[in-house]
């Protein structure tokens, strides 16, 4: 892609559309993690010729789409508990080989949900610091820090209306310049030293993304 693909005249992206595009996204042949919530959705969407081996942090790579009727057996879930498939070669092992396998720089891609995201690719994650709220650490400081790439999937604004890609993260920090691509429902962007740079929008334009969000917006034109 070299140019910034605008559709403006679609409608915002719906959870599994989302999924779609980040699944296009993936390279071939990567070994990939997906984090618990939206990123799961991402398995329903990968092509068989995509050669995507999908490992999970409880402790499976060879995974396969989310498991339906009389697939489902409730001994072979994903990190977030959601009953899954296995595909042919699927492996099993221990928690920390898991673990090793995150913090040892075998994974190509991870794919995270995020409470917010800096322009310079910092992630924050796993507490948004309200009082009473329930920190969810997981193993998204260990991806975030050991996979070559992270994606970030997430809606672009929060339900009161605040940008979730931000200047700088005001919430406690999980990784430091570690997303390089971010995915919402109203945009795709690129982040890092350059700043923010607009991949592609859906129902919205470069120029209605720039009034709302409080980052600079480039093109990949500009480039």
């Amino acid at each position: 892609m070299s140019r910034t693909v605008e559709h403006s005249d679609a409608a915002p992206l719906g959870r599994d559309e989302l999924a779609a595009v980040v699944a296009r996204d993936v390279p071939r042949g990567s070994y990939v993690n997906l984090g618990i919530g939206q990123p799961t959705l991402v398995a329903d969407h990968l092509t068989a010729d995509q050669g995507v081996t999908l490992h999970t942090e409880n402790g499976m790579l060879g995974m396969g789409p989310a498991a339906v009727g009389d697939q489902v057996d409730p001994e072979l879930i994903n990190a977030g508990k959601i009953p899954v498939t296995e595909l042919p070669g699927a492996a099993y092992f221990h928690h920390a080989d898991s673990f090793a396998m995150m913090r040892g720089g075998h994974l190509d891609v991870c794919v995270l949900g995020a409470f917010q995201v800096s322009a310079r690719g910092d992630l924050a994650n796993w507490h948004t610091g309200a009082p009473g709220a329930i920190p969810a650490v997981g193993g998204a400081m260990d991806l975030a820090t050991g996979a070559k790439q992270v994606f970030v999937m997430m809606t672009l604004f929060a339900r009161d209306g605040s940008a979730k890609l931000v200047p700088e993260c005001t919430y406690p920090l999980t990784g430091l310049a570690c997303v390089r691509r971010v995915f919402t429902d109203l945009g795709a962007f690129d982040v890092g030293p350059r700043g923010v740079v607009v991949r592609e929008t859906w129902g919205t334009t470069v120029e209605g993304l720039r009034e709302r969000l409080p980052v600079p917006l480039l093109r990949l034109e500009d480039l």
